[in-house]
């Protein structure tokens, strides 16, 4: 198989999907209000994770790109849990992309305190050969939510998936304080981004 070659299409939908949330995040700058989203990262799932992925879940090689959502994946990261509704909203509104299913576990956490908001689309990549109709995973999430996400899957390589117990324990606890953390910033959320349009007017 030319990895290459299948793969370009995917790299293609990340950078303009990022370009295009770029494009928000700016507009809502220029117009001085608070923009929902902080920062923004995408990227193509490295072959050897594609394979690991396909094998664990028996796939055929040749259904790889009909089967695996998540070959493309762009992580939108906000400051407050509004803003991941405000983005959602955003998403469902556009008509260059379609949503096929939608994931949220911000009110339904994951048993191991995992959140985020998971939106599966469907994005028209212009090819060569035509349009190609590429299955994307967009990931919408806090700060607190994603410095949580980023450690767990660190621990989740490190132990292949079969965290320690006490550790296991220690990151639920950790999953609930980063969504107080979340709780009280919500609370505040006025004074905050008060506080910041002074800030940026200066």
């Amino acid at each position: 198989m030319n990895w290459d070659v299948i793969l370009a299409p995917y790299s293609q939908a990340v950078e303009e999907l990022k370009v295009k949330l770029k494009g928000i995040r700016a507009q809502f700058e220029h117009e001085s209000r608070h923009s929902p989203i902080e920062f923004i990262t995408g990227r193509v799932k490295p072959v050897p994770s594609i394979l690991e992925k396909a094998e664990s879940r028996q796939i055929l090689l040749d259904r790889v790109e009909q089967e695996l959502q998540d070959i493309a994946g762009v992580r939108v990261v906000c400051q407050f849990v509004d803003d991941i509704y405000t983005i959602v909203n955003m998403i469902k509104s556009r008509n260059d992309l379609k949503i096929v299913e939608e994931k949220d576990y911000v009110s339904r956490k994951k048993e191991s305190g995992y959140r985020s908001y998971h939106m599966i689309i469907e994005y028209p990549v212009e090819t060569i050969h035509g349009v190609k109709m590429i299955v994307a995973e967009i990931q919408i999430r806090t700060l607190a939510m994603n410095f949580w996400a980023t450690n767990e899957h660190s621990l989740n390589y490190k132990y292949k998936g079969s965290i320690p117990s006490n550790i296991k324990s220690r990151l639920q606890r950790a999953s609930e304080a980063a969504f107080k953390l979340d709780e009280e910033m919500s609370i505040i959320k006025n004074e905050v981004q008060e506080a910041q349009r002074i800030f940026h007017r200066k």
